[in-house]
């Protein structure tokens, strides 16, 4: 089984209106995080190196905030083709919050290669972590996603007080939008978040990752925010139980495993790591 390694450009970090209570980049909770505007794109381009150079096939570019504006889009056109231009078999992606089917068409022009947009979680469970935007709007910009000819990044969070029943129904979503790449996040605890949960004990996590894999058994299943807190000394385990995609280093506002030990510990169980997003 191969492998694929993605890491995360924070590009712009804080600062964001909307009352997701999961988020610590949502300013009406006052976490303590860092908070900048734009990072440069020598910057941006220099950790796109560093990341291929380290074994990653993908390479996302976050932006706080509900969702793509004119001068958001131009900045990660412009990251993309500095990015693109210099590490040509890179499989890019934006996560920039909703867009429309017109500003998705632009970054698949620009070189763009997938979009990420979660779900997050069931219909009917979102109102109770989110109340400034609907979960239907972002439905359609997974759906516009698709229409646009880009890979479709979804996904969400297990640990936020959903049930089993809402977790199913949250499995059903993502089969109807056809995502190529389904990231799993466990809620990592903050003290500065409205939601006060403690981490998913680690076998009901490793018995999540061998039910999705069941029911999405072609996606690229990545085990995404929370690895370490909630997998701790158990992470080789979560191969195993199906996952063949993981972030490499640190996530946006928390920190990752040691790249290195990452990488060993993948070699060490007899796994590749894939070269490229198609290996």
């Amino acid at each position: 089984m191969k492998i694929f390694l993605c890491a995360i450009c924070n590009v712009s970090s804080g600062n964001c209106h909307e009352d997701c209570q999961f988020c610590a980049q949502s300013i009406k909770h006052n976490a303590n995080i860092k908070k900048y505007s734009y990072k440069m794109l020598s910057q941006i381009l220099e950790e796109a190196k560093l990341a291929r150079k380290r074994g990653a096939t993908g390479f996302c570019l976050v932006t706080s905030g509900k969702s793509l504006n004119d001068t958001k889009l131009q900045f990660i056109c412009e990251a993309t083709h500095i990015i693109r231009a210099k590490i040509p078999d890179f499989n890019i992606i934006a996560c920039n919050g909703t867009a429309t089917f017109e500003q998705l068409k632009t970054l698949k022009k620009a070189g763009l290669t997938s979009y990420n947009h979660n779900l997050e979680t069931s219909k009917d469970y979102f109102p109770n972590i989110c109340k400034s935007h609907t979960w239907q709007e972002r439905f359609d910009t997974c759906e516009d996603v698709n229409r646009a000819g880009l890979n479709l990044v979804c996904g969400g969070i297990f640990g936020l007080g959903e049930s089993e029943k809402q977790r199913v129904s949250f499995i059903e979503s993502i089969k109807q939008l056809n995502a190529k790449t389904v990231p799993l996040n466990f809620f990592h605890p903050n003290s500065a978040l409205p939601i006060k949960k403690k981490p998913i004990h680690v076998e009901e996590a490793l018995k999540i990752i061998k039910w999705v894999k069941k029911e999405l058994p072609n996606v690229k299943l990545m085990v995404a925010g929370g690895r370490e807190i909630t997998f701790k000394d158990r992470q080789n385990e979560i191969f195993k139980a199906g996952a063949n995609a993981i972030v490499l280093g640190d996530y946006l506002t928390t920190s990752g495993k040691d790249i290195d030990k990452d990488k060993k510990m993948i070699k060490s169980l007899g796994l590749n790591i894939a070269k490229v997003y198609n290996d």
